[in-house]
């Protein structure tokens, strides 16, 4: 019986609130959920996950009593699913494009602590630049970046200290990794060109 409801066409009044709500939610929801994500194609696959939910629950003649909470409690939880997904990716992971065309890891770009003085002054440069960009990230994200790479930190175990939800974290570090990456590509592109 229960397979019915959600198979059964929308009734004429069901499809008018249906597309009354959508109307009135969906460019919010979708700025909200925007916030949340870089991707944009996430975004859009969320949001209609989000809207097609709603229709189910329409169907099925669930009752909603604020149906703005509820969509934005379903695209968090949506959202929640997409990053249990993803793997964490450590810095190391990361690959960087050299001008030769290769790929190599972060730490394979710094020079050798025993060659020299040229190569000491470029290490240098790379930490300057490192430091530079996590203290020019937002505070939350560095946080949580040095927290997970540096005291070597399980996401969980921050969890616990902070009170911050594991998912959130993850999605941190993710931006962190990123702007670093960005930065610090920069800085390689122009140290090679010296």
């Amino acid at each position: 019986m229960e397979q019915l409801a959600f198979t059964a066409p929308m009734n004429q009044e069901q499809a008018r609130q249906v597309s009354e709500v959508v109307g009135r939610e969906r460019l919010r929801l979708r700025n909200w959920i925007r916030r949340q994500l870089a991707d944009p194609a996430e975004v859009e696959d969320i949001l209609q996950d989000v809207l097609v939910e709603l229709v189910l629950a329409y169907r099925a003649l669930k009752p909603i009593e604020d149906v703005s909470a509820w969509l934005f409690r379903v695209a968090r939880n949506r959202i929640t699913d997409l990053f249990r997904k993803k793997k964490p990716v450590a810095l190391a992971d990361h690959a960087v494009s050299a001008p030769d065309g290769d790929v190599r890891a972060p730490e394979d770009l710094l020079p050798a602590l025993d060659a020299g003085p040229e190569a000491a002054y470029t290490r240098g440069l790379l930490m300057d630049a490192l430091e530079d960009s996590l203290e020019a990230m937002p505070a939350e994200q560095r946080e949580v970046f040095l927290a997970h790479e540096v005291d070597g930190l399980s996401f969980r175990e921050i969890a616990a200290r902070t009170g911050i939800g594991i998912n959130t974290l993850i999605a941190r570090k993710h931006y962190a990794v990123l702007r670093l990456r960005e930065n610090l590509q920069a800085i390689y592109d122009e140290i090679q060109h010296e």
